[in-house]
């Protein structure tokens, strides 16, 4: 009998081929001729899959998206049942950072994608708001914790959390994720910054996240 397509592998084919040829040449560069050519398959699968250009674009940022969701998740649960918001918040920063070759990768296609949609091409940026809006919403929800835990003594969370309330855990997470953004973009260019990461994230949090009361600030 005839093997049956696995559906699923193959869009992941053809989006992990999408990547690479963004990561490498831009967005411009990614035509169902030269996807199809970097996945060794014909351009008429490729079409099969994905029928316009702007489809296989949007599930190839899709994935990009998942791939980066899934080690947030990995990370968090290496944290134990209950981590501090600190800790949460901190964890997610570094999953952001292009530490590595894959999420280097990564951080290239999406910048691609960001990039594109400052002009007229395939994507607009409502297609890439998604996954930063979540991201905040979820740091927002561990600045509130955080704030709600401060205790009496710590006068500059108790301030932030009764003067700013919760649009305040909405602007400073606005913040803390243009920043990690920002040093993103640093890392792609600037290998030696990478020696700096764990303070720079210490002290961008040393300010906008109540920390553990263990945790002494310099």
């Amino acid at each position: 009998m005839p093997r049956l397509a696995d559906h699923d592998q193959r869009r992941t084919q053809i989006t992990d081929a999408a990547r690479r040829v963004v990561a490498r040449a831009g967005l411009e560069a990614a035509t169902f001729q030269s996807v199809a050519a970097e996945a060794g398959i014909s351009v008429r699968l490729v079409q099969y899959y994905f029928g316009t250009k702007r489809t296989f674009l949007l599930a190839t940022h899709q994935a990009v998206v998942a791939d980066a969701g899934t080690r947030f998740t990995r990370r968090l649960g290496t944290l134990g049942e209950d981590p501090v918001p600190r800790e949460v918040v901190r964890a997610l920063l570094v999953e952001l950072l292009p530490t590595d070759d894959a999420r280097r990768q990564d951080t290239v296609v999406l910048n691609a994608f960001h990039t594109a949609a400052l002009t007229a091409s395939d994507v607009d940026g409502e297609d890439t708001l998604g996954a930063p809006r979540y991201l905040v919403a979820a740091i927002a929800d561990q600045l509130r914790r955080a704030r709600a835990g401060a205790a009496p003594s710590d006068d500059g969370a108790e301030h932030r959390a009764g003067q700013d309330g919760d649009r305040g855990a909405d602007l400073d997470a606005e913040l803390i994720v243009a920043a990690a953004s920002g040093l993103a973009q640093t890392l792609l260019v600037d290998e030696s910054a990478g020696e700096r990461v764990e303070q720079l994230l210490d002290r961008l949090l040393d300010r906008l996240v109540a920390p553990p009361a263990s945790y002494k600030l310099e």
